[in-house]
């Protein structure tokens, strides 16, 4: 191995522990507990090493969304394959969705919630980003109909999202769940 690409590898796993570091941070603590002071002092490192690798926090957490894109995306596809109905499909998936925002409520912020310097729905969008959403896509595909499928696709993420943000903060009735999301589905399929 070179010099070159064991530097290249020492600056990929540092940013890297960056990322993983922030992340353990914010489930833990939250969204203000991610300074670079903390950041750096968790991963041993100098402030301005952090900023070699980022711009500042936000592009930190920017780095830790990306990721969490690609986390929901394997967990999304997952659920949609192996299903025998399209609908069942639909199920699994927004159960599966559900489930990683009230699994993961400080990540899930940072990807949803959260300002983010992260282009959605353009060309430029990060890879991870348009792969769970091609996951939405797929599984609402066989039900589209005439309608177009990417405009569906937001729709019903659209109101997923509002059922898992309502959720979160205790505005809807639990008791509820199961009824919500078969109206959901319903409605959908």
């Amino acid at each position: 191995m070179s010099v070159q690409e064991r530097k290249q590898r020492e600056r990929a796993e540092r940013h890297r522990l960056i990322v993983d570091s922030a992340r353990e941070l914010l489930e833990a603590e939250g969204w203000d507990a991610v300074t670079t002071r903390r950041l750096a002092e968790r991963v041993e490192y100098s402030q301005p090493v952090l900023y070699s690798h980022f711009r500042g926090k936000d592009a930190i957490l920017a780095a830790v969304a990306v990721n969490g894109f690609a986390e929901l995306g394997v967990e999304l596809r997952r659920a949609r394959t192996g299903r025998r109905s399209p609908k069942a499909a639909l199920r699994a998936v927004i159960d599966a969705y559900l489930g990683f925002a009230q699994d993961r409520p400080a990540l899930y912020e940072a990807m949803f919630v959260r300002p983010l310097d992260i282009p959605f729905g353009a060309d430029d969008s990060p890879a991870e980003l348009k792969e769970a959403f091609a996951e939405i896509i797929a599984v609402l595909e066989p039900l589209a109909g005439d309608r177009d499928v990417e405009t569906y696709a937001e729709v019903v993420w659209s109101a997923v999202h509002g059922l898992a943000v309502l959720a979160r903060g205790d505005r809807l009735r639990a008791s509820h769940r199961e009824a919500r999301l078969d109206l959901l589905i319903d409605s959908v399929a």
